[in-house]
């Protein structure tokens, strides 16, 4: 089989429906998971450097995004149906295994993946979310105290079907700008401000999100890219990710406190806001990843950081890759 030296878009078969895929290169399988609110375009940067690398890279449209299949129901994007359906792309790719690779919530997708399917993902690499191993208190239970007086914590403000929605798709292309000018270096709210993440009473996320110029790895054809793709398709199945955080509590129960024990890599921006609550996950790793390689927090770089920062991003997937077992 011939694999391609320009990017290649493809819809592959899943057990429930179709992924949407963008292929580049030929090599070992390299599997590339976005997060929210993003896109397979959000390694736009990786997908040429990586086929250069001598890797076969392949970056998805998670369930409910772009042309992938959108299942109506919300506890379709549970964790285990993501973990299944990237199971389905490295099958429907020809291939035995693959390494992962995600970003934001694509990280736990693809921890998550390598903790059911160990025999399939043979490396998993995490972007700005550190891996937390299941347990604690039910997510939402946590969710619901950790806004305080100061607001409700994004997460929880998500979880009601349609409340996010409301505010979001009347201006898709606003509300993104916002969003990603929000968690990005050199644009998001200064240690004074209010925290973008948490919600006034009344209020709305968008209310602490700052206005001005866009931040500099977003241009007009970024932006207009992803207001096009969420336009079309709506924030539901994006937003049915965070509600289904307890159904996934549920469904990995019989993993609670478990390692990730496969050659692991961690890179973060060390602006980036998720780390402010995530810190104790970081603190963790040698515990809950044995088999880590490298973590790294790249200064002045917030939560987007294979866009803020492609190359070095690259350079740091690409050393790793080499260096993990054939």
């Amino acid at each position: 089989m011939t694999h391609p030296t320009e990017p290649t878009h493809r819809l592959v078969s899943t057990e429930t429906g179709r992924i949407h895929l963008v292929e580049q290169g030929s090599g070992p399988l390299v599997l590339l998971v976005h997060g929210f609110p993003e896109s397979w375009y959000s390694w736009r940067h990786q997908l040429p450097a990586l086929a250069a690398a001598g890797y076969r890279a392949v970056a998805i449209d998670v369930r409910g995004y772009g042309r992938s299949s959108k299942p109506a129901a919300v506890d379709a994007y549970r964790l285990t149906e993501l973990v299944a359906d990237n199971v389905s792309v490295v099958r429907a790719l020809g291939e035995e295994s693959a390494v992962i690779v995600g970003h934001d919530w694509g990280s736990p997708i693809a921890s998550t993946s390598g903790l059911l399917r160990p025999e399939v993902f043979r490396a998993v690499g995490m972007l700005s979310v550190p891996f937390t191993p299941r347990g604690g208190p039910r997510p939402t239970e946590l969710f619901a105290h950790m806004g305080g007086e100061q607001g409700e914590f994004y997460i929880s403000y998500f979880q009601e079907p349609g409340r996010a929605e409301a505010e979001i798709e009347p201006d898709v292309r606003g509300w993104l700008a916002g969003f990603y000018r929000a968690l990005s270096a050199g644009t998001m709210p200064g240690p004074d401000e209010p925290a973008p993440y948490l919600i006034s009473p009344g209020g709305t996320l968008r209310d602490r999100c700052p206005d001005g110029p866009p931040p500099g790895w977003l241009g007009k054809e970024e932006l207009d890219f992803y207001a096009g793709e969420f336009e079309r398709t709506g924030l539901t199945g994006p937003l049915n990710r965070y509600r289904n955080m307890d159904r996934d509590w549920t469904d990995l129960a019989a993993h609670d406190g478990a390692p990730l024990t496969q050659p692991s890599l961690f890179i973060a921006g060390a602006q980036d806001v998720t780390l402010s609550w995530l810190s104790g996950a970081v603190k963790a790793f040698p515990v809950t990843l044995p088999g880590l390689v490298s973590s790294h927090l790249l200064d002045d770089c917030g939560h987007w950081v294979q866009q803020e920062r492609p190359e070095e991003t690259n350079r740091l997937l690409i050393d790793w890759l080499a260096g993990l077992p054939g």
